[in-house]
């Protein structure tokens, strides 16, 4: 099992990792998409993890589990630590990078990440722009009008 410094939220059946720098939002961002279940956006949102977890390659699945140490707390800069209901693990769905070297409209080489020998989904999000609509979009939307087409004709 690896231990990195990132966040996760489950997001219905699958999480969302969250990587970048210190700094980059990953906290911010996975209490936004919390948010937005409790407003109506999204059906399920639950914190797995924040600021480090762990990751695990299991039957050709990525698990993301919370640490012990930190389970249930989330950083909301400006408030302080908050205790939030969350899953000890999920199976990662969707690798979002922040502070990325993003473009508008990417390859599809670049809309895949591979983390512990799993290829899974990525949105890379550039350093300061707001990632929640771009990952609500990726989550909304059928993931197969992107999977084998070129992004320029979706």
């Amino acid at each position: 099992m690896t231990t990195v410094h990132a966040s996760a939220v489950l997001v219905g059946t699958r999480a969302v990792l969250i990587r970048g720098p210190s700094g980059s939002g990953k906290s911010r961002l996975a209490y936004e998409l919390i948010e937005s279940q409790r407003s109506g956006f999204l059906p399920f949102a639950r914190l797995v993890g924040d600021d480090r977890v762990h990751l695990r390659a299991a039957g050709g699945r990525l698990l993301v589990c919370s640490v012990q140490a930190l389970a249930g707390l989330i950083e909301v800069r400006g408030v302080g630590i908050l205790r939030l209901p969350h899953e000890p693990r999920a199976v990662v769905g969707l690798v979002v990078d922040l502070a990325a070297d993003a473009e508008r409209l990417p390859e599809a080489k670049v809309r895949q990440a591979v983390v512990e020998g799993i290829c899974l989904p990525r949105l890379a999000v550039a350093e300061g722009t707001k990632a929640l609509s771009a990952v609500l979009a990726m989550l909304t939307c059928a993931n197969e009008a992107f999977a084998d087409s070129d992004p320029r004709t979706v």
